[in-house]
């Protein structure tokens, strides 16, 4: 996925986005963007530029608003309670539905799958979200085909991810597809990310 112009990768942010989310695929993507000779940039965004507080309270100042952000080749949409009022609110589902006629590669952590499936962006397509999130998902859309086990699915152009910490393997799953599997475990090793919960 290149093309005459670096390497893109946006991530968005709100009011009320989950803080790993968010950061979890920040870390990931920028650390890769420090090492790749692709010299990916990665930035995040809000919808007007301005500060947003995530849903633990965690303040983020985003580095432009979504104009501002300019042609992506990846969007990450995280989840969190904030993604509840904006998979009702018109004005930026038709933002999503816009970023996706234009936007190569569509992801989203957690919870941010449901604003993709309100914006019709997983019709009949397979897809994962917060296991408590599942009923939710299908009743904005039966058609999606549910997958309850995979960390992230990804189905081409659309990857969603489950919850939480799962943005952290969907990322690594990116940078291994749009770089190299070496690429993603030298990241993985950077970032000492190497799961063996104690609990």
């Amino acid at each position: 996925m290149t093309t005459g112009n670096p390497l893109t990768v946006g991530v968005f942010v709100f009011d009320e986005a989950e803080e790993l989310d968010v950061v979890g695929p920040y870390e990931v993507l920028s650390y890769w963007a420090s090492l790749s000779p692709l010299r990916p940039q990665v930035l995040t965004f809000s919808a007007d530029g301005q500060g947003v507080r995530c849903a633990k309270g965690l303040r983020l100042v985003p580095d432009t608003d979504a104009d501002g952000a300019g042609p992506l080749h990846v969007l990450v949409y995280p989840g969190g309670r904030g993604t509840r009022a904006l998979a009702e609110d018109s004005q930026h589902l038709a933002w999503v539905r816009a970023m996706r006629a234009r936007t190569p590669l569509m992801t989203s952590v957690c919870t941010g799958a449901l604003v993709y499936a309100a914006a019709g962006l997983l019709a009949g397509r397979p897809a994962t979200t917060h296991h408590r999130a599942f009923g939710e998902l299908t009743a904005l859309d039966p058609s999606i085909l549910t997958d309850t086990e995979a960390r992230f699915v990804d189905d081409g152009d659309v990857i969603t991810s489950a919850g939480v910490s799962a943005g952290i393997d969907m990322a690594l799953h990116l940078v291994a597809r749009l770089e190299s599997v070496d690429a993603a475990r030298a990241v993985r090793r950077g970032i000492h990310y190497d799961p063996a919960p104690p609990v």
